[in-house]
């Protein structure tokens, strides 16, 4: 991966005691520097913005000149590391212009500028996020059939094209929003990185629709059947059923959230974790029903809670979404099978709990302020919720022995 900033080279001062403005550039651990042409006093610099301040006189032309400079770098290395060819020599030959070097002979490539937002973003863990790009980028080059596509060909005609391709293909309006959304965050990354002129931002016209989520709960006799079923322990419906019920009893915690569940979460009979989708920190009181759960697994020599990661397995890792992936498809499909032994006529997933807790809760009479703190959520004016305290613990932890015990009445 090739890194590349401007910075103030303070190692040499020149006669008149200026500084050379300098663009680092990192490829393979190496670092190498090349002069940007301008020369300031250590006091007219600003490292924070890697900007001359306004303490210069000329500041303005001079920020101007150096941007464009820095933005020519920027659009050389892109598409040398697409071709495939860069290095220090070849890039400074282009960057003085002894080889193409107009606008238009290095164009700003969509998809190698994506992979290195993609890339960027592994490397902080954010890999969840990296998977949606990824997803919306190889839909974009499937669509176009080129990965050399350029921003300014990502204009409004081609977003509305490739729109109504993924309609035509049956893709839902949530899910064509959601790349759609994607597109428009990487665009939006290249305008803020100045690879790409504000002027030719194409989403002005353009609608991203989205569908209310249909509900998904089911009634509490239908819960409380699944909760009376019995299954060999260590079967995968033993297994299904088992998650089925600690996600209603953890609030309607996420499939996603159980498996990244790790004996430091418990502390005192009371689980803390931080919801992976939000980053929310959620605190709740172990019922018996969850404790017996988590104690049918009781596990040894791994930190999870769950037979569902091995200890070698990474949090946040591309290997541990690809398993919660295939374990959440894995456990749907022996709930469906779950749903017919108990005679219900209803589609059983994993996310069903979430539903189902909520709605249980809002026939006991929690107020939907309550209900978004127990999920995790929040509601209302986000202003408002600022000067709100939090409801007491005590209140999350009533409101969740209520609903659980509700399916356990006989």
């Amino acid at each position: 991966m090739i890194t590349y900033k401007v910075v103030l080279d303070q190692r040499r001062v020149k006669s008149d005691g200026k500084y050379s403005i300098m663009f680092r550039i990192t490829s393979d651990r190496v670092t190498s520097n090349y002069s940007s042409g301008i020369a300031v006093l250590k006091a007219h610099w600003n490292a924070e913005t890697s900007l001359i301040n306004n303490l210069c006189p000329n500041y303005r032309e001079l920020n101007k000149s150096l941007t464009s400079k820095f933005l020519k770098a920027q659009k050389l290395i892109l598409q040398l590391e697409e071709e495939g060819c860069f290095s220090f020599e070849v890039f400074k030959e282009q960057l003085n212009g002894k080889v193409q070097s107009s606008p238009k002979q290095q164009p700003t490539l969509f998809v190698a500028f994506a992979e290195k937002l993609i890339s960027e973003m592994r490397e902080v863990n954010r890999t969840g996020n990296s998977l949606v790009y990824q997803t919306a980028v190889n839909r974009v080059i499937a669509f176009c059939n080129n990965k050399h596509l350029r921003f300014e060909d990502v204009d409004y005609t081609f977003i509305d094209k490739f729109k109504h391709h993924l309609i035509k293909d049956g893709m839902k309006p949530n899910t064509v929003g959601n790349y759609l959304r994607s597109i428009r965050a990487i665009y939006n990354k290249a305008i803020k990185a100045k690879l790409v002129d504000r002027a030719s931002y194409p989403f002005h016209e353009i609608t991203i629709k989205t569908e209310k989520t249909a509900k998904r709960a089911i009634s509490i006799e239908d819960i409380r059947s699944i909760y009376k079923a019995e299954y060999k322990p260590n079967s995968a419906k033993w297994h299904a059923r088992n998650y089925f019920l600690l996600s209603f009893s953890l609030r309607g915690a996420s499939f996603t959230d159980l498996a990244y569940l790790v004996n430091a979460s418990i502390e005192n009979e009371v689980l803390t974790y931080r919801r992976k989708k939000t980053g929310t920190s959620l605190t709740i009181k172990l019922l018996p029903l969850a404790q017996e759960l988590l104690t049918s697994y009781n596990r040894h020599n791994t930190d999870y809670l769950l037979p569902i990661f091995s200890n070698t397995i990474e949090a946040g890792s591309l290997k541990s979404i690809a398993t919660t992936r295939q374990w959440i498809k894995t456990t749907n499909k022996w709930l469906r099978r779950i749903a017919v032994d108990c005679k219900l006529n209803i589609e059983l997933t994993t996310y069903v709990t979430r539903h189902t807790w909520a709605t249980t809760a809002k026939r006991l009479g929690y107020s939907n302020e309550l209900i978004a703190e127990c999920l995790g959520h929040s509601y209302g004016n986000k202003v408002t919720n600022i000067y709100l305290d939090s409801f007491e613990q005590y209140l999350l932890d009533e409101a969740n022995s209520r609903v659980v015990q509700a399916i356990q009445v006989t």
